[in-house]
Parts: C-alpha cells; sequence; structure tokens
C-alpha cells in the first residue's frame, strides 16, 4: 500500500481486539478499523509534533473528508494487533493517511487509507474551518530520515 510519492515516518499504534469489538460471530466488527486507524492518525500527528493539544492551541484541526477499507482477515477476540500508519501523499491543502493493520503474528487483517484536510478554525474552535496550505516544515517532520 505504500506510495512513492512520500517517504514517511511510519507509526505503530497497538490495538487488542476486545469483546466488545466482536459481532454476533465472534470477529471483529469493521466500525473497529474505523475507530483504530483514526486514533492511529492521531498517534501519527502527535509522533511528529502535531497531537491534539498543539492542534487545540493552535486552532488548528485535520478533518477526516474520505475512508476506505479494505478488509483481509477476520480477526478475533483477544487478537494482538498493530496499526502502522504512514503519510502516502501531501497535496496542497490535503494528504492522504495509509494503514496497514496486522495481527501480531504478521497476517495482514485491513488495508485502508483517509484523506483528511489540514485546517484551521476562523475564529477558534467552534467557528468556521478554512483549510490551509501544507507547509514544508510540516512535509519535513513526517519525512523518513
Amino acid at each position: 500500500m505504500a506510495s512513492p510519492e512520500f517517504d514517511s515516518i511510519v507509526s505503530v499504534f497497538p490495538c487488542q481486539v476486545q469483546w466488545g469489538d466482536c459481532d454476533p460471530a465472534g470477529i471483529i466488527f469493521y466500525p473497529t478499523y474505523f475507530r483504530w486507524i483514526d486514533a492511529a492518525s492521531w498517534t501519527l500527528f502527535d509522533q511528529a509534533g502535531y497531537g491534539p493539544k498543539w492542534m487545540r492551541e493552535q486552532h488548528m484541526a485535520m478533518p477526516l473528508v474520505s475512508a476506505e477499507c479494505q478488509f483481509l482477515a477476520p480477526a478475533a477476540h483477544g487478537d494482538r494487533c498493530e496499526v502502522r500508519s504512514r503519510i502516502a501523499r501531501f497535496g496542497g491543502k490535503s494528504f492522504v493517511v495509509e494503514h496497514d493493520i496486522v495481527r501480531a503474528d504478521g497476517t495482514p487483517l485491513a488495508k485502508a487509507s483517509e484523506t483528511r484536510v489540514w485546517g484551521r478554525y476562523v475564529d477558534g474552535p467552534g467557528t468556521p474551518m478554512k483549510g490551509q496550505p501544507i507547509g514544508d516544515e510540516i512535509k519535513q517532520r513526517f519525512r523518513a530520515r
């Protein structure tokens, strides 16, 4: 799933399938993957220095505009997993985060991607938001070293 367009750092978000994450068949219920990838995106941004505290202080946000997930293998209660996340592409005001979800034994469970906008609240949180250009400094923080 990695794209040659941007050589990104990779963030690893550990997770485990809990009983409440499962459907009646005892396997992971698909919304769990979306919850995990959202948390994994925030972990990636925190690792690069743009965590929730920084975002709030700067009146910034990264709203989700698109998400997709391919389900490759089922996960069951108790499975330990991780979400490996990276920036696949930066646009002018948007970016794509790709996620590989794997079980601890290395089995690929799902591949997901999110498109988000780099935005600022015009007059602080709760006010309208406007997309902001993604500068080189921001991109550098995500570049693999």
